[in-house]
């Protein structure tokens, strides 16, 4: 299993005690020290995922961007969707879960803006307007009509750094990694309402995996 880069500074500041503690010959600490280094290094695996039954390559599906448990699925909570018609999955990442972000659909980035934020529990509705978050919108045009999608990486209690690896103009596809949120968070999703979702609340989800919903089918006409 990969490891992000991004964990070797986290590593490292729980590897230095763990081998001053062994130099020392303490065993209990060492061996307490040694599991924490790993669970840190661990916090920042990056496994390799296929889609449930829907390839990459499928301009209708959207995918999950994240691990976690699905905790709102339909109409907008208030004050927290982007002006116009939206539908809302929102998924809230534990501390055990894989916090490698994946881009939900492919297409262009248009815009990336990060807004800081406090750090108020994830799974509040009102984490959503006053935390730390980078809002992405992804683009793609489809038998001539354009699709979009907004999705946002919110920090939670203990996630205090969004890393977002895309910038307007990248081109990204559908399930590719596009950054990570350290240490507990959530994301939101935003898809018109046209789209068929295909998750329910409580449902656990699995970045890159888990089909959240589809588009219609593009009439080539």
């Amino acid at each position: 299993m990969k490891i992000d880069p991004a964990a070797r500074p986290f590593t490292l500041m729980a590897a230095v005690p763990t081998v001053i503690a062994a130099l020392a010959r303490r065993p209990r600490t060492t061996a307490a020290l040694g599991l924490l280094t790993a669970g840190v290094t661990l916090f920042f695996r990056d496994p390799d995922r296929t889609p449930d039954h829907a390839p990459v390559a499928d301009p209708d599906v959207i995918l999950a961007p994240a691990d976690g448990i699905v905790m709102h699925v339909g109409e907008p909570q208030a004050g927290i969707a982007p002006p116009g018609q939206w539908q809302q999955v929102s998924i809230f990442l534990s501390l055990l879960d894989v916090h490698m972000n994946r881009s939900p659909y492919g297409g262009r980035v248009i815009d990336v803006t990060h807004t800081p934020g406090r750090f108020l529990a994830a799974y509040r509705a009102e984490s959503a307007t006053k935390n730390e978050r980078s809002e992405i919108i992804v683009e793609r045009v489809v038998a001539g009509r354009a699709r979009r999608i907004i999705y946002r990486q919110l920090v939670g209690q203990l996630a205090r750094r969004i890393v977002t690896r895309i910038q307007p103009g990248d081109e990204i596809a559908t399930g590719e990694r596009m950054g990570l949120m350290k240490f507990g968070s959530r994301m939101d999703v935003f898809v018109p309402p046209e789209v068929q979702l295909e998750v329910t609340k409580g449902k656990r989800a699995i970045g890159g995996e888990t089909v959240l919903g589809r588009f219609p089918a593009a009439d080539p006409s």
